[in-house]
């Protein structure tokens, strides 16, 4: 019952009488709802079988490229654009999992941080392929049936889609033999395997699902920008897509959904907060606020991050 009041409030948000704001209100509940998309991804490493990826943001690139090369270069329809994104993930995941199955902890972070950053510097620099620093533009937006996707309302109900698509699979892996024998790998690899349970199995089952995610959240991202460019994958998005599912809790649908909830609003408000401290900082003179102060966000989530870790180690959720 709930779930589906939830669900009737998210289909009728376009239709809110608020005049000029709903552009805006549309725009912030889609961003959320890709973040959920990736953070739901990237759970399935990180809270499902417990490694720490800091590469994520490499599968998002993946992802926006590819749907940017296909859809711009060829005009293929959308829906085959879309799955072939997901299993070009896929295949990516399972090629980065190859040389990580025997690492852990630290060394298998370091390796997906040297992942993501080979990942944007191929972009950067092959530029016969992706026009390196000048980035993709003109990406038309997502082409189905004969009708093409170009309105706020129109990318909020397709973003809403494969966030309830992606809800489902997870909540059903969750629930299953799969999501059980994730679990048992977590709390204890060494046992899980004395048990009959093949680790290395499960971990690329893990890696290509969770890398399927994170690039089909970039082609939806490239169509709905519109362009493809190596700035929009910083290593900052994977540690926020991380912060959202630390401070949801690791392993929890819900705590996911609530994480990005709390986190995603916080971070265009202190945008915007520190935004107007900048430009007041100018005009009245003030040397010392500069509009560099704006990054100021990341050391105020670093804060928020060390005293979830500390005074609420499973999150919101838990």
């Amino acid at each position: 019952m709930t779930r589906g009041l939830i669900l009737l409030v998210l289909l009728l948000i376009p239709w809110i009488p608020i005049g000029d704001p709903i552009h805006y209100v549309l725009r912030l509940a889609t961003m959320l709802m890709l973040y959920m998309v990736l953070a739901l991804g990237l759970n399935v490493v990180t809270g499902f079988i417990g490694y720490l990826d800091l590469g994520y943001v490499g599968f998002y690139a993946i992802g926006a490229y590819t749907s940017a090369l296909l859809s711009g270069y060829n005009d293929i329809p959308y829906l085959i654009v879309f799955f072939v994104v997901i299993l070009h993930g896929c295949l990516w995941g399972i090629l980065r999992g190859i040389p990580t199955l025997g690492l852990t902890g630290d060394y298998f972070a370091i390796v997906t941080f040297g992942f993501s950053e080979l990942i944007v510097l191929i972009i950067r620099n092959e530029v016969w392929l992706t026009r390196g620093p000048m980035g993709i533009t003109g990406i038309k937006g997502p082409s189905m049936f004969g009708y093409t996707l170009s309105r706020d309302w129109e990318f909020f109900y397709l973003i809403l889609f494969i966030l309830t698509l992606a809800i489902v699979i997870i909540k059903r892996m969750e629930n299953s033999r799969i999501g059980r024998a994730m679990a048992a790998i977590r709390d204890d690899e060494v046992a899980a395997e004395a048990c009959g349970i093949d680790a290395r199995r499960y971990k690329m089952l893990a890696f290509a699902l969770s890398a399927s995610f994170g690039a089909a959240a970039g082609s939806f991202y490239a169509h709905w920008l519109g362009v493809a460019h190596p700035d929009m994958f910083h290593f900052w998005e994977s540690i926020l897509i991380l912060c959202i599912i630390i401070i949801g809790g690791m392993g929890s649908v819900s705590g996911i959904i609530l994480g990005a909830l709390v986190l995603i609003p916080t971070t265009e408000l202190l945008r915007a907060a520190l935004l107007a401290l900048s430009q007041w900082g100018t005009s009245a003179g003030i040397t010392f606020i500069s509009p560099d102060i704006v990054n100021a966000r990341y050391l105020i989530f670093g804060i928020i991050l060390v005293l979830m870790m500390r005074l609420r180690p499973d999150g919101l959720k838990r």
